[in-house]
């Protein structure tokens, strides 16, 4: 097995927590290209992100997730829609949000959205919820991003008292209160799984243990290693409140092909694109060829290259952020269709199986 690349000591996977393995895929819904690199319309985008789906369900993942976005480039703007097209096409695989903005949306029609899902599914339906790190949410429903803090934390108390089940009681400052209120549809398996992603506050480390959520690393760059700290708070935190440990996941970005230099030769050009146009609206720095190397490299938040390349670092970084669950943040604008259903391939039939191997699980 590769040693892991951490100066923290590792934490080896189950110690803390003892919750299955589970390897997953997410996506934003990126706008894809044909062979002849013209963008796809945003309704063939979809279509295919239903046959993505469906794909993952028969190469054995374990979960398929959805990001919210509003905007061109990210068209998914209901993703809870097609995951219920998915769940009607597939029997095992594991469904939800990667992320739903809690903070722009109402909490009573998210957990109605994914009750409904559940009961599609046959009790299959997850949520991820975040605070919206993409704010184009904010201004198309009307929300105030001075309220972003506020907003969240609210909603994600109430989201939590839904998931008891039963009649909710509950009074806030951001929307209206609810008197024993009945919350339709009920779920037959009690309360669908529910966490909260972090990308790097404490805050919302503590909020996810107060509120009995599992927490999910969104780990975008820089070294993994770094969100050990974040891991071992969350398992204290719940220490500390006297409550049961819950699962510790990761969400990362990565690209899966025949070969570390086919992988990164897809990836690379559409990446930069991508990350330069967003660079002025979220702050981030515009790759180099140098940086890019670090990212994909032992000690980069980035999984590119052949199937064995992307299972030992994915063992390798679950083993230091003593994490049971991994969620492969598939896709890039730009890439064709037949260059993801060849990733979700080889991430099923080969990625999983090694990781497996690796952690002896």
């Amino acid at each position: 097995m590769t040693t892991p690349t951490s100066e923290l000591e590792p934490v080896p996977v189950g110690q803390l927590a003892p919750f299955p393995l589970l390897l997953g895929l997410d996506t934003f819904g990126d706008v894809t290209h044909d062979s002849d690199d013209r963008p796809l319309s945003q309704a063939q985008t979809i279509r295919n992100l239903v046959e993505q789906g469906v794909l993952a369900d028969q190469v054995g993942v374990g979960f398929f997730g959805i990001g919210e976005h509003h905007t061109g480039d990210f068209p998914l703007s209901a993703g809870d829609v097609v995951l219920a097209a998915i769940a009607a096409r597939t029997s095992r695989i594991r469904l939800g949000s990667a992320v739903t903005v809690l903070s722009s949306d109402d909490p009573v029609r998210v957990f109605q959205r994914y009750s409904t899902l559940d009961a599609i599914s046959g009790g299959r339906a997850e949520v991820i919820l975040g605070r919206g790190s993409s704010v184009d949410s904010f201004p198309l429903f009307g929300y105030d991003l001075a309220d972003y803090d506020e907003l969240f934390e609210e909603k994600a108390n109430l989201f939590a008292e839904l998931l008891k089940g039963g009649p909710v009681t509950w009074q806030g400052k951001t929307r209206s209160p609810l008197y024993d209120q009945d919350v339709v549809p009920h779920t037959e398996l009690g309360a669908f799984p529910a966490w909260i992603g972090v990308g790097g506050n404490p805050n919302s480390v503590i909020r996810a243990a107060r509120y009995d959520y599992s927490l999910m690393l969104a780990i975008i760059g820089g070294n993994p290693a770094r969100f050990a700290p974040f891991s071992q708070l969350f398992h204290r935190a719940l220490e500390a409140l006297d409550k049961p440990q819950l699962p510790v996941g990761v969400h990362s970005p990565g690209h899966v092909a025949a070969s570390d230099e086919k992988a990164r030769e897809e990836f690379w050009p559409r990446y930069l694109e991508v990350i330069r146009r967003l660079g002025a609206s979220r702050g981030f720095a515009v790759p180099t060829p140098e940086s890019f190397a670090y990212e994909v490299g032992p000690k980069g938040a980035l999984y590119v290259g052949a199937p064995e390349t992307v299972a030992q670092k994915i063992a390798a970084n679950m083993r230091i952020l003593g994490a049971n669950r991994f969620d492969l943040k598939y896709g890039m604008g730009g890439l064709t269709h037949e260059a993801l259903m060849t990733n979700i391939e080889l991430y099923g039939t080969e990625v999983i199986p090694r990781v497996r191997q690796l952690l002896a699980i």
